[in-house]
């Protein structure tokens, strides 16, 4: 699956996705929730959760690097892309 093809699902089958084919990377805080990063293959997902309600809230799908600025202190991208 690409990038397109998983951002034109709902939201109930993006996380579906995520939760099969997901590779946890890091997860981090902002604005009262917990948004966690998934590696998928060809791109990165975060999944946006809210422990105010217990509920996912949003989960979308990018290549941005600008995108995974907020987790570079936690995750090393060498390893992810081989380079150990």
């Amino acid at each position: 699956m690409n990038l397109y093809q998983f951002n034109y699902c709902d939201l109930s089958r993006r996380a579906e996705l995520v939760w099969q084919n997901g590779n946890y990377l890091s997860v981090r805080h902002d604005g009262g929730y917990s948004v966690v990063l998934y590696h998928m293959g060809e791109f990165f997902a975060e999944v946006w959760y809210s422990p105010e309600d217990n509920q996912v809230k949003n989960v979308r799908g990018f290549k941005s690097k600008a995108c995974l600025e907020p987790y570079l202190e936690t995750v090393s991208l060498q390893e992810l892309m081989g380079k150990k």
